[in-house]
């Protein structure tokens, strides 16, 4: 695909064939394979969900999620009704370490609170994206760990060589400073950028990863 109007058809074909996804009132536009997704979609799980779609597309570089959640008038949840909810859900959840919160406000959700790991964090945005009245997640938790910069970087190296989805030949650079990890390169598709970040968020000790990956389609 090469031209605007083949990436935004196949994005609409994507998107339409996502059995999860209520495409109805979502319009693609597309730029040198820059996605922009407007409208709206009844669910947060959706509104990822959209986004994950348009990734799928061969030649999609970059995509800019501006959908809105429209709730229908049965899944609204009021703010304590909601909070409670999430709260339960996050209680219940074994990978979701004690003292993370959420606060409802008009369907938004806040998650505070200190976790060891990055994909705990992740593990309680999971844990409360499905809930009935969710609109969107905003994630406020700190991730608090020791470890040895150098040690980080190591980890995320072995972690890079070792996984199937990225190529032995990849240009991908690894920047680690006060445990943040800083990620560059190229990549070819949203797959493997994915599994890159994901790898960079399993290292023990990363309190945050920056992204300047480029998707090159």
């Amino acid at each position: 695909m090469t031209t605007t109007q083949d990436i935004r058809d196949v994005v609409e074909a994507e998107l339409r064939y996502d059995p999860l996804i209520d495409a109805s009132d979502i319009r693609v536009r597309n730029i040198s394979g820059d996605v922009a997704l407007n409208g709206t979609v009844p669910s947060y799980p959706q509104y990822v969900a959209a986004a994950a779609a348009a990734r799928r597309v061969g030649g999609v570089r970059n995509v800019h999620n501006h959908l809105e959640v429209a709730l229908p008038p049965g899944n609204y949840r009021d703010d304590p009704t909601l909070t409670t909810m999430a709260n339960d859900a996050l209680a219940l959840n074994v990978t979701v370490p004690d003292g993370v919160e959420a606060t409802a406000r008009n369907g938004n959700l806040t998650l505070t609170g200190t976790v060891t790991y990055g994909t705990q964090a992740t593990a309680a945005e999971l844990a409360v994206a499905g809930l009935t009245g969710v609109r969107r997640i905003r994630d406020d938790i700190e991730i608090s760990a020791d470890a040895d910069p150098v040690d980080v970087s190591a980890h995320v190296h072995a972690a890079l060589d070792r996984h199937a989805l990225i190529p032995d030949d990849s240009d991908v650079t690894v920047e680690v400073g006060q445990n943040t990890v800083t990620l560059s390169g190229h990549v070819h598709t949203w797959a493997e950028h994915d599994a890159v970040v994901d790898a960079a968020w399993r290292a023990s000790g990363v309190y945050d990863v920056f992204d300047d990956l480029t998707v090159t389609g």
